[in-house]
């Protein structure tokens, strides 16, 4: 072997860490996750929304045509690359809206009349990486397709704030806003414009670029040494008609009857261009700059630009991080993810017998985890470690399958949460179930 070989063997491999803004979800941090997850699925449920899961990976005239070109988001923060193979052009999803409404004019799910949908997953945007914003964040969505009463945006809100209620948030408010229709955004549109065009000399470079392309997001500017040029400026609910006033009406009163609280911020505006009619957004300000932590609205004319045939549509997202990292803050009871019992397995002869117990338990729906021997040579670990790692792992049981309780057809259970003197009983291996029915009741 030569010796340029023989280095490189001996060479230790680069280590390997996540990309920035792409971050692992690890134990015990993970078990969050599920419980918001399981929240909304209950949610989701009871309000009769459907899931659906769509490709992470989508053609990119997707987002352009259904976000419009001239938005940060696909101007600057898209992942997007080329198929080597046959050259389409792909995206990494930056939301998952159009997404929805693609799968939802491609396989022709309105044929039979409105659907009410919500997804989970992963989203793509790149961005400066700051605590609530990541290039790879979660959302979890509701869409309902095909409704164009304002019942349905209301029925939205109400939908989301239930969700508030049912993780234990406090201190969320909402804010509305209407954006009319297409002909009362073009005359605001105009408006802005020409007031703008007055004021250029305050304008910055940002805002001066989105003048005539899409002025309406230079109300959502974050500089501020704009914002009282920006608070003067032709507001859009002065341009709205009567059929839009009577549709935001609506949907306010519905939620006034249900004891939802809101205010109307007429500088709400959504980043991306399919939206009209009502917008509102959940905010914090607990989380500083990414205080809000829900938005949606309606988006009538997004199924047509997509390809299918002409149907209104309304929805929402949340940021997830946002969402936990709220959850946290205010101190809300999360509960915990650990076992109900851990088996204490002196000696690898006990092996067979305590594992077809386990299994047993486990059928029966209690969840129990099994020690282990760090390598394939080394023995069970001493009954103190194994004690240790029983006290450590959560469980409220531990379960030991010695010698002595094998030979008499028991196994010790122990009480791990009595102090150093817990409570034991030995069990009839055969009787196991009975045990195990007594500890779900006792849930």
């Amino acid at each position: 072997m030569s010796k340029d070989v023989s280095a490189a063997a001996a060479a230790k491999p680069e280590k390997l860490v996540a990309v920035k803004g792409m971050n692992d979800i690890l134990p015990p941090d993970s078990a969050r996750w599920e419980w918001l997850e399981d929240k909304v699925r209950q949610l989701m449920a009871r309000y009769a929304y459907r899931n659906m899961r769509t490709p992470i990976v989508e053609p990119t005239p997707l987002f352009v045509r259904g976000l419009g070109e001239v938005t940060d988001i696909v101007e600057k923060e898209m992942y997007s690359f080329e198929d080597r193979l046959n050259g389409e052009r792909l995206t990494l999803r930056p939301e998952a809206t159009a997404g929805v409404v693609r799968a939802v004019v491609e396989h022709s799910m309105l044929y039979e009349g409105g659907k009410r949908l919500y997804y989970m997953g992963p989203m793509f945007r790149h961005e400066r990486p700051q605590r609530g914003r990541y290039r790879q964040f979660h959302q979890i969505g509701a869409e309902a397709l095909g409704f164009g009463g304002p019942e349905v945006d209301a029925e939205l809100i109400l939908l989301a704030n239930a969700l508030w209620k049912d993780i234990g948030l406090a201190n969320v408010r909402l804010e509305l806003n209407s954006l009319g229709q297409p002909e009362e955004r073009k005359a605001h549109r105009a408006a802005l414009i020409a007031y703008f065009e007055q004021n250029i000399d305050q304008l910055d470079e940002e805002a001066r670029r989105r003048l005539h392309a899409n002025p309406l997001r230079i109300l959502d500017t974050k500089n501020p040494a704009m914002q009282a040029l920006v608070n003067a400026a032709p507001r859009l609910i002065d341009f709205l008609g009567a059929e839009s006033l009577a549709h935001f009406d609506a949907v306010k009163a519905i939620l006034d009857a249900n004891g939802v609280a809101w205010t109307v911020n007429p500088r709400l505006v959504r980043g991306m261009d399919y939206y009209n009619l009502t917008v509102f957004e959940f905010i914090t300000e607990q989380l500083g700059s990414q205080g809000t932590i829900c938005g949606g609205g309606r988006y009538d004319y997004l199924i047509e630009q997509i390809g299918g045939k002409p149907a209104p549509a309304v929805g929402w997202a949340l940021g997830v991080e946002r969402v936990l990292e709220l959850v946290k803050e205010q101190g809300a009871q999360v509960p915990a993810l650990v076992p109900d019992a851990y088996a204490v397995i002196p000696s690898r002869s006990a092996l067979p017998t305590a594992i077809r117990v386990l299994e047993q338990l486990r059928a029966a729906g209690v969840q129990v985890q099994m020690h282990g021997a760090p390598t394939a040579s080394e023995g069970m670990g001493s009954m103190k470690s194994q004690f240790k790692k029983a006290d450590g792992s959560g469980a409220q049981y531990a379960l030991v399958f010695g010698d002595d309780e094998l030979a008499r057809g028991t196994v010790t259970v122990k009480s791990l949460r009595d102090g150093a003197g817990g409570a034991q009983v030995e069990q009839p291996l055969a009787q196991v179930a009975d045990w195990a029915a007594t500890l779900q009741s006792n849930r």
